[in-house]
């Protein structure tokens, strides 16, 4: 297993090369760029943030620089063809694109993750900054959901067909049907001020005057403020991992290793935890990196907008829009980094549950 762990680990660095490389591609032949979203703002027009070029003079958006004897953006028109350049000079974008991806990536080895172009930070200094946040809400509701989702599908496999079985299916239901930020809307008209009570913050991860606060006062108004939003996440996620659990523990309970086993006089509570639950939960657990993924930065996106907190998902999503480049790829880095290592551990994890399971002899 140790062999296996150390190859795994070796593969990281080729894996993210991949990601980064594939996505780096992409955005040489997407339209608009950092350069056409500032020229956009100076001619105040919209339609040069995605302009392409005309009269048959093409550019790659975020690739090829602008030369200075032709406008290369339609937002450039009356614009000094010098300024043009040394815009694409500031940003980079005189250099060939193998050169910005080598230079990219060699500072990616030592965690330079680069200057934002709009932000005016270093955008390792913004994720450590929205880092609390997104750790905040995805550790929280994947834990929550998952705590609550395993014994809730447990029980419904065991008492599958039961009153118990269809009351909570429509629990289910009800996850399945509403989107985690139309719920989220509907606790704050709830309980958040919006119509009825007003019981917990609208917005922040903590008060205004956290730091002034005693340490259990702290805790406290950190999960006050905490409340709403992973309700809402937990709501939208416990669904499918509740039938996911419900299924595979059918799936199991019906096989005959679980008759012999009964046959023997082995307890119920035997045969489920002790043989049942341990093949049941593979799949299960294969779940966890996704989960705890999805819930970090894509999941908690429009949670963080309608809570007004300033998280990574918040953070990847407006350097998108904004075409800020350093901030993309210094996210999808990250995230990548973490998805890896998170598929790691779930592998070790499906060792620690099962030890027949040998990832070294399959590879």
């Amino acid at each position: 297993m140790f062999s296996y762990l150390l190859r795994r680990l070796a593969l990281i660095p080729l894996t993210l090369l991949g990601i980064i490389a594939i996505n780096f591609a992409i955005v040489q032949i997407a339209p608009g760029g950092p350069v056409e979203q500032l020229l956009a703002q100076l001619k105040n027009t919209a339609v040069a943030a995605t302009a392409r070029v005309g009269g048959g003079q093409g550019m790659e958006a975020g690739g090829a620089a602008a030369t200075s004897s032709d406008n290369a953006y339609r937002g450039a028109q009356g614009l000094d063809p010098a300024f043009i350049a040394e815009l694409n000079r500031q940003f980079g974008f005189d250099q060939p694109a193998y050169v910005r991806f080598g230079r990219m990536i060699g500072d990616y080895l030592t965690f330079d993750l680069g200057q934002s172009y709009f932000r005016d930070r270093a955008v390792l200094d913004l994720v450590l900054d929205k880092l609390p946040v997104s750790i905040s809400l995805g550790v929280w509701s994947t834990l929550l959901i998952y705590v609550i989702s395993i014994p809730l599908g447990i029980a419904k496999a065991v008492r599958d067909g039961s009153r118990f079985d269809v009351l909570t299916s429509a629990a289910v239901i009800v996850g399945y049907a509403i989107p985690a930020f139309l719920f989220a809307i509907l606790l704050i008209i709830l309980f958040a001020g919006g119509r009825y009570l007003d019981w917990f913050p609208l917005r922040g991860l903590t008060s205004d005057n956290w730091m002034d606060l005693s340490w259990p006062a702290r805790i406290a108004d950190y999960f006050w403020h905490l409340t709403l939003p992973v309700t809402a996440m937990v709501i939208g996620g416990f669904a499918s991992l509740t039938m996911l659990t419900k299924n595979a523990f059918l799936d199991e309970i019906n096989k005959q290793y679980v008759v012999t086993a009964r046959a023997k006089g082995l307890s119920e509570r035997r045969v489920l935890y002790g043989h049942v639950f341990r093949n049941a939960m593979l799949l299960v657990i294969a779940g966890f990196p996704a989960t705890l993924v999805s819930m970090l930065f894509t999941g908690s996106l429009l949670i963080e907008v309608i809570f007004s907190l300033d998280g990574l998902g918040l953070l990847g999503f407006e350097a998108v829009v904004k075409r800020d480049y350093p901030v993309m790829f210094g996210t999808l880095y990250f995230f990548s980094l973490i998805g890896l290592l998170l598929n790691l551990i779930s592998d070790l994890t499906y060792h620690w549950v099962d030890p027949r399971i040998d990832f070294a002899a399959r590879t």
